[in-house]
């Protein structure tokens, strides 16, 4: 699939080798979403679900910054003073988004290039892991314009970083940098901003090459985890266990141990 596939005008999607890199592509508007950027959203995502050799997703971001979150040109107030249900928009875009993002059955890698603001910090802790460069931050900027994180932030940012840091992103709404967000367990590693092609490079060739089945199950058993309780992890447990041992990529795995080797995963 091409970059300039005429199908999307506000995203960059590539799918290769089982693995879709989707870039979030209006660098003018600091990425921000629209109802045109959902939807293309949303058709990459048909698109990985319909391959059945689906391995993982990379999301990132064209620019200095990752994302904006929502374009407030599409929801600001209208100008005879009347209001609007903010709430529709959360339920026609970002609830499909996320749910999507945290029900596909590969790794959802985040490479941040820049700020995450916003419903941008939503969709960046919606990933399974997290890689952002040095100069990057995170906004939960709501508070300034009477509003309470949204798109899941306040699922997310609690289960994170705990109640105390959580509340204070949030009320007072101060940048949280790469360095600190590293810290709190936010994200799983800061790169320097000059190996942010290397990084997604890596990450691609990563998933690309992994044992696939193994990624699922590990992310549905972690995202299970704080709803079990430990006798029903154990069961969990059991069941994805019992289903990985019987897949090829299991035995080359042990074979390739054995010979003291790389595996060579299918993804099988």
């Amino acid at each position: 699939m091409s970059t300039g596939n005429p199908e999307f005008t506000q995203i960059r999607f590539t799918l290769e080798r089982g693995v879709g890199v989707i870039t979030l592509n209006r660098p003018e508007r600091m990425n921000s979403f629209t109802d045109v950027m959902h939807a293309e959203l949303a058709r990459a995502l048909d698109l990985m679900e319909a391959d059945p050799g689906l391995r993982g997703l990379v999301i990132t971001g064209a620019g200095r910054g990752f994302c904006a979150g929502q374009d407030l040109g599409e929801r600001k107030p209208a100008e005879d003073g009347s209001r609007r249900d903010l709430s529709l928009m959360l339920e026609k875009n970002y609830r499909p988004l996320i749910n999507r993002l945290r029900a596909l059955p590969v790794p959802v890698v985040c490479v941040m290039n820049g700020v995450a603001a916003g419903a941008g910090a939503s969709l960046v802790l919606a990933c399974d892991v997290v890689f952002a460069v040095e100069s990057a931050r995170f906004v939960q900027a709501f508070s300034k314009i009477g509003l309470l994180p949204d798109a899941g932030g306040t699922w997310f940012l609690p289960r994170l970083v705990g109640s105390a840091r959580a509340m204070g992103a949030a009320l007072f709404g101060e940048s949280v940098t790469a360095a600190q967000a590293e810290s709190w367990g936010l994200i799983w590693r800061v790169v320097p901003d000059a190996a942010l092609a290397d990084t997604l490079a890596q990450v691609a060739g990563t998933l690309a090459a992994g044992p696939t089945r193994a990624y699922a199950a590990t992310k549905a058993a972690l995202h299970a985890s704080s709803g079990n309780t430990l006798a029903q992890q154990f069961d969990m447990e059991c069941r994805l266990q019992r289903e990985l041992g019987y897949t090829d990529d299991y035995l080359e795995g042990m074979r390739a141990f054995a010979e003291k080797r790389a595996p060579a995963f299918t993804g099988k």
